[in-house]
């Protein structure tokens, strides 16, 4: 192991698992645990669970479950080892030398200093004679000076290699250039810079590191902005430009845009609880690191076709997510020439000023409003034959809403706008309810009718060869976890019994540690599994297992295990006791089927 096993058991030890996840998750106290909505994945009902007594967690809408490190690992989106130092910074304990992930650590810090001298040499040039043509374009776009330092702001000159000399001066090597993206590489093996005359905007995370750049070019040349690539620190699902900033903000909710320069003037305008995706579609990733800072979310997406997709989508995306979610509808723009035409969010504040924004903002519209309207807009509802096809879209939205109450409310609405009574529409919306829980009750049990495979884990790599064999596996260390005591002196079962080699593998670390006279408990699997492992370990031990009969159910798991394997081995076997067992396992059969 990289890090010493003790080292690990004290950090676990000072490190409670529920005053970490509560720094992430609101939690409620539910008998022995605690519940919350789980970061890693959108719902509405909690089911995010965390167990003070095993210092666990794990959710039963995603099945993912560990350890407090594990927990760092998923919601931070950090290997291991970073996911140890997070924690130890925490409680102040000073992280050990790892052998064997030394250089993978190194790498990383340099990555981050790299790209942080590269964003002091960007902004550092912005003060020079070289940075004056975007100092006329930030003028141009009425940036004020304080705004550009608040957002780090800097020039890329014009020219093929500068920052690659800067860089190269001050230690760091080509490779590393290439690994973070500040250079690229031509066909004929020239390195050059890759941006060049372009206002450069650092990206930084939650963390105060600089993990990429987004960019805009200062004539009319494409492309016109130009983002860092994904990196070995840098993932854009998982950043959000300017939450380093608007996490800070006392405004009770955060607007989510789709430009950079959209945040910057929102912030300067007074909206610093602005945010933009990094040129990509909202993701769950980002949705899970909106809801670590608002409960509530506002979209607006510049006000034309693209981006009324993209509010859908998001909506979409959104739901179930635990978050209220607004939608802010920008107005389209009259020119001197009478055309309207799209404005963004930055153009709005130009036009029409901070005021307009904020009353825009007060009055956004809900998510189902939206959506009714872009459903409305499909439709000439001066014509019976669209007032019929609008009832009957507008009923299958309004089915798929969970409350009772928003649909009488929202079957009002859509009957004024059809131009039909609200009856009529209820009735219309029952009969799309009818079919719309008829489906989910469908999917439901399509998994019912084959338990076994639903319950096989996703991961190929984890899934059982010998299901029969498994269960019993799973029972040995369900046992093994609640009460170690009913284990004889001897292990009852080697590690290659286990048809599972993930089962095998944990039985011989938590009997290893029992030997020691150590507490057996899942935090003593930490840095052995990946996070998909031990999830998996985690939904074993959430199953019920009563310890009233323990020692006669451990007796049939270790039967049954040894049977399987001995089946596996070829090993000859009485046959009158294997037609006794066979007779036995088909009573026990008929026995339970009801």
């Amino acid at each position: 192991m990289a890090f010493p096993q003790s080292f690990l058991d004290e950090l676990i030890a000072r490190c409670d698992i529920v005053d970490v996840v509560s720094s992430y998750v609101q939690l409620t106290r539910k008998g022995s645990n605690l519940f919350g909505l789980c970061p890693f994945h959108s719902e509405r009902t909690g089911s995010f669970s965390v167990s003070p007594d095993k210092q666990i967690y794990y959710c039963f809408g995603c099945k993912k479950g560990g350890t407090v490190i594990d927990f760092i690992r998923e919601e931070e989106n950090l290997p291991f080892r970073d996911a140890v130092q997070v924690l130890a910074k925490r409680v102040g304990m000073e992280v050990p030398e790892e052998e064997g992930n030394r250089e993978s650590t190194r790498r990383r810090g340099r990555l981050l200093e790299l790209n942080r001298d590269a964003a002091r040499f960007y902004y550092q040039l912005l003060q020079q004679p070289e940075g004056r043509a975007v100092q006329a374009y930030l003028d141009r776009r009425k940036i004020r000076r304080a705004t550009a330092v608040n957002f780090g702001m800097g020039a890329s000159p014009d020219a093929w290699d500068v920052l690659l000399n800067a860089m190269t001066q001050k230690g760091y090597t080509k490779s590393e250039l290439l690994d973070v993206g500040l250079v690229v590489q031509n066909k004929n093996g020239r390195l050059y810079d890759k941006f060049r005359n372009r206002l450069m905007l650092p990206v930084i995370d939650t963390r105060g590191d600089v993990v990429a750049f987004g960019s805009r070019v200062l004539d009319k040349s494409e492309p016109k902005y130009m983002n860092s690539s994904e990196t070995p620190v840098y993932s854009k699902r998982r950043v959000l430009y300017g939450l380093n900033l608007a996490k800070k903000s006392k405004r009770p909710n955060i607007i989510l845009c789709e430009g950079n320069l959209d945040i910057v003037t929102l912030h300067q305008a007074g909206f610093d609880n602005a945010v933009a995706s990094m040129g990509t579609a909202l993701t769950k990733e980002q949705i899970s690191l909106l809801s670590r800072f608002t409960k509530e979310l506002v979209l607006c997406y510049d006000n034309d076709n693209a981006g009324k997709v993209a509010t859908e989508r998001a909506l979409q995306l959104l739901n179930g997510s635990g978050l209220s979610v607004k939608v802010l509808q920008l107005p389209r723009r009259r020119t001197e020439e009478g055309e309207l035409v799209k404005q963004d969010a930055d153009d709005f504040i130009k036009n029409q000023g901070p005021g307009a924004f904020e009353r825009l903002l007060s009055g956004s519209e809900n998510g189902v409003e939206f959506r009714m309207e872009q459903i409305a807009g499909k439709y000439d509802l001066s014509s019976d034959e669209a007032r019929v096809a609008y009832s009957a879209e507008i009923s299958e939205l309004l089915a798929s809403l969970p409350g009772a109450v928003e649909r009488e409310i929202y079957a009002f609405r859509a009957a004024e706008t059809a131009r039909i009574t609200p009856d009529a529409m209820k009735q219309e919306i029952q009969r799309a309810r009818k079919r719309w829980i008829a489906r989910e009750n469908r999917a439901e049990l399509r998994k019912e009718l084959n338990p076994a495979a639903s319950s096989q884990p996703k991961e190929r790599s984890l899934r059982y060869d010998n299901i029969r064999s498994a269960r019993a596996e799973e029972g040995v260390l369900r046992l093994l976890l609640l009460d170690d005591t009913l284990f004889p002196a001897e292990p009852p079962l080697r590690e290659e019994d286990f048809s599972s080699p993930l089962l095998g593998r944990v039985f011989a670390r938590l009997w290893q540690a029992r030997t020691e006279g150590r507490t057996v408990a899942l935090p003593l699997l930490a840095g052995e599994l990946s996070t998909e492992e031990m999830s998996h370990i985690t939904a074993i031990c959430q199953r019920p297992e009563s310890l009233k009969n323990g020692g006669r159910a451990l007796a049939d798991y270790i039967r049954v295990i040894q049977k399987e394997a001995e089946k596996r081995s070829g090993s000859k076997t009485d046959p009158l006791l294997a037609a006794a067992e066979k007779y036995k396992d088909k009573k026990g059969e008929k026995r339970n089927v009801k």
